[in-house]
């Protein structure tokens, strides 16, 4: 596979080189872009839902039994356990939402993704005395869904050219 063609006045390199050969789609699509996602976006799509899903296990957690988690002395960020639960139940829901989206190709998705995962790492990190080992993976799962979704290479479509 090379990453250059030819041009009227020889080879011409371009970005996405690499998702071609000859002219067609890598991953043997046939010449659609968008739809499923790829590479590390369809791992940050299946990590976001897999989060997402847990974070309302965590929600129900914090709702039902307000004893699930230890109680923490004075803290800056203090809400009652019942109250993380359901912040963690909706963001939980909603991530879980995202994911799903994120996994079909929807073009809203990618946004939102980067979006709601900053939201997500920022009440982890709030969360922090009261799970803090659970925190730190679901903020190490947050920083890595924020770079798999800002950093994808998708070759934008080209308009179609008339002859």
């Amino acid at each position: 596979m090379s990453n250059s063609s030819e041009g009227p006045s020889g080879p011409v390199h371009h970005a996405y080189a690499h998702h071609t050969a000859h002219g067609a789609p890598s991953g043997g699509g046939a010449g659609k872009v968008g739809g499923w996602a790829s590479g590390v976006t369809l791992f940050a799509g299946v990590l976001m839902l897999v989060n997402g899903v847990l974070g309302m296990l965590q929600g129900v957690a914090g709702i039902a039994e307000d004893d699930v988690y230890g109680r923490v002395g004075e803290y800056v960020f203090e809400f009652s356990v019942s109250a993380w639960g359901w912040i963690h139940l909706v963001l939980g829901l909603v991530v879980a939402a995202v994911g799903a989206g994120i996994l079909s190709g929807a073009a809203w998705a990618k946004a939102s993704g980067v979006a709601l995962a900053s939201f997500a790492l920022i009440a982890n990190f709030i969360w922090l005395p009261y799970q803090p080992v659970w925190a730190i993976v679901s903020i190490a799962i947050a920083v890595f869904v924020i770079w798999a979704l800002c950093t994808e290479d998708t070759p934008p479509v080209a308009p179609p050219t008339r002859h």
